[in-house]
């Protein structure tokens, strides 16, 4: 199956219980499970140099890491994004992810336009140290502002060669919105999606029990470019390690894991 050529992977807050106390043993545990990719949010004072050791050591790639900006002013944003870019250099990432912005509630059409020149100046910046730069959504994103969603007005009005698409299916869905659709629409612009999943109740569940349509999506990914499933889950039944592991199971049953 073509699908089966996505990497799986898994956003490190997943497991933030374990990486704020050790992320190079964590890792470990990830590697174990049988991840082959991971997914950074944050680095607990880890060194690049360590870090990269360690992925080495246990033949884990890192694509991409989630850097929040800070929205406050442009400048103190500049500062804070150099050494973050820094860093993500040293270690090897290539994709460099926002992954929300501040908005108020109900919020007007320049409450989403005062975003995009922060999300310009973080791009310009991530391309010119030879990454790629993109956008991580919750479901706030999908909100109609003047009869466009969020999402729509940021990825019309920033290049595709500037911000790519991170799309994450579960707050696609739970914004109200078709993941597959989504990803076709943007299609070429979503090398990365995140694979979470909501119960009918519209809370976060385990992998594979809720919802969420990522059979429709699978069926597309090779046409649409995605390269990647980032297993993100901020609620657990049991514990974030056996999430973690049944995420995994999840995809094993579909005939998703290769390697």
């Amino acid at each position: 199956m073509a699908e089966a050529a996505r990497q799986i992977g898994i956003q490190m807050y997943t497991l933030r219980d374990q990486t704020e106390r050790d992320l190079l043993d964590t890792l470990g545990k990830v590697a174990e499970m049988g991840y082959q990719v991971v997914e950074f949010a944050g680095y607990f004072g880890v060194t690049a140099a360590a870090l990269r050791r360690r992925l080495d050591e246990l033949g884990l790639a890192a694509p991409s890491a989630h850097v929040g900006l800070d929205f406050s002013s442009l400048d103190q944003m500049e500062r804070a994004l150099a050494r973050e870019i820094e860093y993500a250099a040293e270690l090897g990432i290539q994709y460099i992810i926002t992954p929300s912005a501040p908005l108020p509630p109900n919020p007007s059409i320049d409450d989403v336009t005062s975003i995009i020149p922060f999300l310009e100046k973080a791009s310009a910046m991530v391309r010119a140290a030879g990454m790629q730069y993109g956008y991580h959504n919750h479901d706030y994103e999908f909100a109609k502002v003047d009869g466009k969603a969020v999402i729509d007005i940021w990825l019309e009005r920033i290049p595709a060669e500037h911000m790519l698409a991170e799309f994450d299916l579960g707050w696609v869905h739970r914004g109200g919105a078709n993941p597959a659709h989504y990803v076709s629409r943007y299609a070429g612009r979503v090398p990365l999606v995140h694979i979470k999943d909501f119960g009918a109740n519209q809370e976060e569940t385990d992998l594979g029990k809720g919802e969420v349509d990522f059979q429709s999506v699978f069926e597309i990914a090779e046409q649409s470019g995605i390269l990647y499933y980032i297993v993100e889950q901020e609620v657990y039944e049991v514990s974030s390690l056996a999430s973690a592991k049944l995420a995994l199971d999840y995809f094993r049953r579909l005939g998703l894991m290769h390697g």
